[in-house]
């Protein structure tokens, strides 16, 4: 039976001796290095040869994102699966483009654990429901946005012209933002956002 090599990346201890521990526990399993940033695994990588790396998103340095994509551009055949929180999903679709096989939850128990290690050697994608239902999220607001963008071009092929600001700001109205917020967002004073808004409005 071949040893999966793991290979551990957190800049906090407990949780990366804490993951260690329960790691080689298992007959098939091997942790064969520990790092504390997106650095250390580029410079171990080449002597450990780890089939999957566990990499904390937020760490000094060089982050788990910047990390993952120089992995997997040197090395694709690498799993890397990203460890996180509820507080890091606005990295999560970042993860997706630059190659992340999946994601743990950093609260998941001992069985999810090996469970997820195994399943992501096989091949499979690691999306925890919680995950998905912000990815979900995500999408539909990007399909928002398409769709905006999209009522824009038509109208500009009618012959109406939108400037970038009014793009910007009839974009924020598909994302349900008030004017309160689409001001704080913009930098712009609330009474700036409704004077827009009115000439978005006239145009349509």
């Amino acid at each position: 039976m071949e040893l999966i090599n793991v290979l551990i990346a957190d800049d906090q201890t407990l949780m990366r001796e804490g993951l260690k521990t329960i790691i080689d526990l298992e007959d098939d399993m091997n942790v064969t290095g520990l790092a504390k940033n997106g650095k250390e695994v580029l410079d171990q990588i080449p002597s450990l040869l780890p089939h999957v790396i566990l990499m904390d998103i937020q760490m000094p340095m060089m982050n788990g994102i910047e990390c993952l994509k120089v992995v997997k551009r040197i090395y694709p055949h690498i799993n890397v699966l990203m460890l996180t929180t509820f507080e890091d999903d606005e990295y999560i679709i970042e993860s997706l483009v630059g190659g992340a096989n999946g994601f743990l939850l950093k609260d998941l128990n001992y069985d999810q654990l090996i469970y997820s290690i195994r399943q992501s050697v096989d091949g499979q994608m690691l999306i925890p429901n919680s995950i998905a239902v912000k990815l979900a999220k995500q999408l539909s607001k990007y399909n928002e946005l398409t769709e905006v963008d999209l009522q824009i071009e038509k109208l500009k092929k009618e012959g109406l012209h939108f400037s970038e600001r009014e793009r910007q700001i009839a974009s924020l109205l598909a994302q349900r933002l008030t004017n309160k917020k689409i001001s704080e967002k913009l930098y712009i004073t609330e009474g700036t956002v409704k004077n827009y808004i009115s000439e978005i409005y006239s145009k349509i």
